[in-house]
């Protein structure tokens, strides 16, 4: 999943995106309110987190932009601000959820799941398609019992095809979501990757739907 990291100290943005990137996630970093404005209305991010206290503008005032512009990705509100108007400022501009200052770097990631999870209308941490199984907390995998040995891409691919599991997903929005903005979107490793999980799962769960990309469910495919 690719996330938003708006910080602007440098030591605290450094240390949430190593916590992040081993997690699982892709990171990009905004150092300002402006720049987090622009990244995050252009770019397909799978939630935000961001920090209140911004130079050039300040973090409510980039939500609320963001929601008058009709972005809807979750936003976790990270502030040292500990004060109720603070929070409600936040909840008012369309936050999802909020966290004070000094925090536990696991807490981040294991609140940026959740509402991640629930943002594609899922409840639990537990996701299941036919015989998979996957635990989003821990990212490990399993069908019909039997644990699936993934490489870090194959994991992130299959996390986001779970998520959105029932509907087409294409290549490029595979590749907005789970790799950086310098990859090449005319690389062929999406299909290459995707051949290697349909044969570590080995049942037919992953579907090709021509002209719009793959699918992830029980059944048959198109």
């Amino acid at each position: 999943m690719r996330v938003l990291l708006v910080e602007d100290e440098p030591a605290l943005a450094e240390s949430l995106s190593r916590v992040l990137t081993r997690a699982g996630f892709v990171v990009d970093h905004a150092a300002d309110g402006e720049e987090a404005h622009f990244l995050g209305d252009t770019e397909p991010y799978d939630a935000v987190v961001l920090d209140l206290g911004l130079p050039r503008l300040d973090g409510v005032g980039v939500l609320r932009r963001w929601r008058a512009d009709g972005r809807r990705m979750p936003v976790l509100i990270l502030t040292a601000r500990g004060g109720w108007s603070e929070k409600v400022a936040g909840f008012e501009a369309g936050a999802d959820d909020f966290m004070a200052k000094p925090f536990e770097m696991e807490e981040v990631v294991y609140r940026l799941k959740a509402l991640i999870r629930r943002s594609a209308g899922h409840g639990g941490p537990e996701l299941t398609v036919g015989p998979l199984r996957y635990d989003t907390l821990s990212g490990r995998a399993w069908v019909e019992g039997r644990p699936l040995d993934l490489t870090a891409q194959e994991g992130r691919i299959l996390s986001y095809l779970l998520h959105h599991a029932g509907r087409p997903v294409s290549r490029t929005e595979i590749i907005e979501h789970v790799y950086d903005r310098d990859f090449d979107l005319d690389s062929n490793v999406i299909d290459v990757l995707i051949g290697r999980l349909r044969r570590k799962l080995g049942v037919a769960l992953i579907h090709t739907v021509r002209g719009l990309g793959y699918r992830l469910e029980a059944g048959e495919g198109e």
